[in-house]
């Protein structure tokens, strides 16, 4: 695996939160011998021994159940470890969600766009969209007030594990409408949280443009407001479908905005979908080259 990303030319990777544990052993290898350097670890990683496939929210820092947050801190704890091991020092968090007994709000919007077969680019000015998206978003700012003190009570206690090993928490935006914290909320809660120097903002370039598409924010504006907190970014792009993990410069996110937020000390991953080529995964690569020269 690290072999062929160092034969396309990378010479640093993020390692991902689908990392099995039977591709550790390769993986430290792959470090100890200088083949390639590790930018940033994605909680969780490795992957539980019983898990064998990509889980971003396999557990949760929101959660209201006791035995998933004694799961949260264990798999956390032990990224934390796994990135001291290879090297890096940046870690990516996600930050949990609401929860809904019955049918959720973001799932009830899903099926609405579904029925009406309209395209994501064409979702803002959409009345009937907004006034459901709007009623949505009332929703979930009720439930949150339950998620969020969770939410800074996990990361609370997982701040000092960082500090111990000189770590930063990344923490990631998210494409969810119900997936915490609130966009509009997301300085606010960052300055919440004690130790900043241990503590940033991770910005998913798809993420972001998602949410866009559905007017729940303005890219940049949501970029200049986190801009003192930026560590690092997720490039990908987004199709007028709403598609994300696209190939950069092929979709609806204006790159020339995101690069004049990005500065030296930023880490900058590609994070594309495994069904993009090897020539995509280059001219990806280009595209982000050419247009931070």
């Amino acid at each position: 695996m690290i072999e062929e990303m160092v034969g396309l030319g990378f010479k640093q990777i993020e390692l991902s939160h689908g990392i099995r544990i039977s591709l550790v052993p390769g993986i430290l290898q792959a470090v100890e011998e200088g083949l390639i350097k590790i930018s940033s670890v994605h909680n969780f990683c490795p992957l539980p021994n019983s898990v064998q496939h990509a889980a971003p929210n396999l557990y949760e820092p929101s959660t209201a159940d006791k035995r998933e947050m004694r799961l949260w801190d264990q798999y956390t704890k032990q990224t934390l470890d796994f990135a001291v091991r290879v090297g890096a020092n940046q870690i990516v968090m996600h930050s949990g969600r609401t929860w809904y007994f019955f049918e959720s709000p973001e799932q009830k919007i899903d099926k609405w766009i579904e029925a009406a077969d309209v395209k994501a680019c064409d979702l803002l000015g959409n009345k009937a969209f907004e006034a459901r998206r709007d009623r949505a978003m009332k929703r979930i700012r009720k439930a949150s007030k339950g998620s969020m003190p969770r939410i800074i009570q996990s990361y609370e206690r997982a701040i000092p594990w960082a500090k111990e090993r000189d770590l930063k928490l990344c923490l990631e935006n998210r494409e969810g409408m119900e997936e915490m914290p609130i966009d509009s909320e997301y300085a606010d809660f960052l300055k919440e949280l004690t130790e900043p120097e241990h503590v940033g903002y991770w910005h998913d370039t798809g993420h972001a443009q998602i949410k866009h598409q559905l007017g729940l924010l303005d890219h940049r504006e949501h970029l200049t407001a986190m801009a003192d907190r930026l560590t690092g970014f997720h490039l990908h792009d987004v199709s007028d479908g709403g598609r994300d993990h696209q190939v950069p410069g092929t979709g609806t996110i204006d790159f020339k905005m995101i690069a004049e937020f990005v500065r030296p000390e930023h880490t900058l991953v590609l994070e594309l979908s495994p069904r993009l080529t090897t020539e995509e995964v280059l001219a990806s690569r280009d595209y982000i080259g050419g247009i931070l020269a």
